[in-house]
C-alpha cells in the first residue's frame, strides 16, 4: 500500500482527476466522508448536524501559502461571512474557526508577518462579534516563531485565541510550558508536515513519547488543553493523565477530523467528554482529501479501485 501513496499524492495536481473524484459515485462518497463541501452553506449545515449530536466544531476554510494579497483578502472575507452565518443560525456557541496564517498573508514576501497579523485580527474581531473564538493553526516549522509572535499580539486584545503545537518538534515541550497558563487554549497534535531531523523527531515512537510529555505539561497546567489525536492509545493515555491531574471533564477537550473515527467521537461525547470535530471545506479540498487517503490504506485501496474501474 505504501507504494501507492506517492502516486496518489501526485494526482492531487490533476484537475481532470479531481473532476473524476467529485463525480464518480464511489469516490464522491469518499469525498463527502472527509469534506462536507466547497460552500459556506455546506460547512454550516455539517456544523448544525454535529452540534445537534452534542459535538462541537472548528471550521477550516482550506487554503495555504497564499502569495497574492487579493486571495488573502478573499480568505478573510470568507471567514467573516462564515462567522456571520454561524451566528445567524445560533451555532456560534458550538463552533469556532481554525485559521492558517499563511492563507491570510504570512508567506507574502513584503510585510507578510504584519499583513497576517492584521488579517487575523479582523477574523478574531468577527469571531468575538459572533460569540465564538479563533484558533491559529500551526504549519511548517519555519513559521513557528512568526505564528507564536502573532498569537501573542492577538491575545493582547483577544486572549481567547487558541494556539496549536506540534509534538514532533523538539521545541514543543518548552512551548507547552510557556503556554500552559490560565485562559490559554492549546491544541496539541503530532504534526503532519515533512520536517528535517534537525528540528523534529523522525521515529514514530519518539513522536508518541513527546506527545505524552507535552500532554503531561498541558494537563498539569492551568490552561485549556485541546487533545488532537485519533490514536486510541493516546486517547486512553490522555484520559489517564487527566484523571491523575484531577482534571474535571470540560476543562479540556478531544479533537478529531471530520470523517475520522466518528463512532469514537460520539462514544467520548456520550461519556461526558468535550469533543470538537475539525471540519475542512472550500475549493481546495482535493489536496486535503488526497493526504487523508494516503494516511489510511483501507480508504486508499477503495479509492484506487474506483479510479481503475472508471471507463
Amino acid at each position: 500500500m505504501s507504494l501507492l501513496r506517492q502516486p496518489l499524492l501526485l494526482l492531487a495536481r490533476s484537475d481532470r482527476v479531481k473532476k473524476l473524484v467529485s463525480t464518480m459515485p464511489v469516490s464522491s462518497g469518499i469525498v463527502a466522508g472527509y469534506v462536507p463541501g466547497e460552500s459556506t452553506e455546506a460547512a454550516v449545515e455539517a456544523t448544525a448536524e454535529l452540534v445537534e449530536e452534542g459535538l462541537t466544531v472548528t471550521l477550516d476554510f482550506l487554503g495555504e501559502d497564499t502569495l497574492d494579497v487579493a486571495q488573502a483578502d478573499a480568505t478573510v472575507a470568507e471567514y467573516v461571512g462564515l462567522l456571520e452565518q454561524l451566528a445567524a443560525r445560533g451555532l456560534a456557541r458550538g463552533a469556532e474557526v481554525s485559521l492558517k496564517l499563511s492563507a491570510v498573508g504570512q508567506a507574502l514576501p513584503d510585510g507578510g508577518h504584519k499583513i497576517a497579523l492584521e488579517n487575523a485580527r479582523t477574523v478574531c474581531r468577527a469571531a468575538r462579534n459572533a460569540g465564538t473564538t479563533v484558533t491559529l493553526d500551526m504549519e511548517d516549522h519555519t513559521t513557528t516563531d512568526s505564528t507564536l509572535a502573532i498569537l501573542a499580539e492577538l491575545r493582547k486584545d483577544f486572549p481567547e485565541t487558541g494556539a496549536v503545537l506540534q509534538a514532533y518538534l523538539y521545541r514543543t515541550e518548552d512551548d507547552c510550558r510557556r503556554l500552559a497558563h490560565e485562559g490559554s487554549r492549546v491544541r496539541l497534535c503530532k504534526g503532519a508536515y515533512d520536517q528535517p531531523e534537525s528540528v523534529a523527531y523522525q521515529d514514530r515512537l519518539d513522536v508518541d513519547k513527546s506527545y505524552v510529555r507535552c500532554l503531561k505539561v498541558l494537563l498539569g497546567g492551568s490552561g485549556y488543553p485541546m487533545i488532537a489525536t485519533h490514536d486510541p492509545r493516546m486517547v486512553a493515555i490522555a484520559s489517564s493523565i487527566a484523571a491523575d491531574k484531577q482534571r474535571e471533564k470540560g476543562t479540556y477537550e478531544f479533537q478529531m477530523l471530520y470523517g475520522i473515527r466518528p463512532d469514537e467521537q460520539r462514544r467520548l461525547a456520550a461519556a461526558g467528554e468535550s469533543v470538537r470535530v475539525y471540519i475542512p471545506y472550500g475549493q481546495e479540498w482535493y489536496g486535503y482529501l488526497m493526504r487523508r487517503l494516503a494516511e489510511r490504506p483501507q480508504n486508499l485501496s477503495f479509492f484506487v479501485k474506483s479510479l481503475v474501474s472508471k471507463k
